[in-house]
């Protein structure tokens, strides 16, 4: 099988998806986007976490489909437009940016100790995180994911 199918059926079987179209959304962006030179690890961990509904999916979505038209290699523009979009949040949705960014970066996410956060996102944040796990022990012998693109 190969690494994408793995990592699919190992975050299914950890149950992270939240409902069909949790799901569902993940599969298609790591299957249509699985391959490019961009995709990374922590570009995978994103995936999870836009998947989570329709909104950040298509925020996503935007983005992959200009870095595959622009023909990028790296996350690193992605970045970029990562640190612009959290610096427009005023609630809690910074963090959710700001924990894209720690998967692009393959750096350990931390929550301010001040961080007003609800139960809601903390527990899209708790999931993600539980998601990034998974896929950083995902394998398989015939494919190399290497775990960031932004700096290649």
């Amino acid at each position: 099988m190969s690494w994408k199918t793995n990592c699919y059926n190992a975050l299914n079987s950890a149950k992270l998806f939240q409902d069909s179209g949790h799901r569902s959304r993940f599969k298609e962006l790591i299957d249509c986007y699985g391959n490019y030179p961009f995709f990374s690890r922590g570009l995978c961990k994103c995936m999870y976490l836009s998947a989570w509904d329709e909104e950040h999916f298509c925020i996503l979505l935007g983005m992959l489909t200009t870095m595959s038209l622009d023909q990028e290699t790296n996350t690193a523009e992605m970045r970029i437009q990562g640190d612009v979009l959290a610096s427009r949040q005023n609630d809690e949705e910074y963090y959710i940016y700001q924990l894209s960014i720690s998967f692009l970066d393959n750096q350990p996410f931390h929550l301010d100790n001040n961080a007003n956060i609800g139960p809601e996102t903390m527990y899209i944040i708790q999931c993600a995180l539980q998601a990034a796990e998974i896929i950083d022990t995902v394998s398989d012998q015939t494919e190399s994911v290497p775990v960031s693109s932004a700096n290649l």
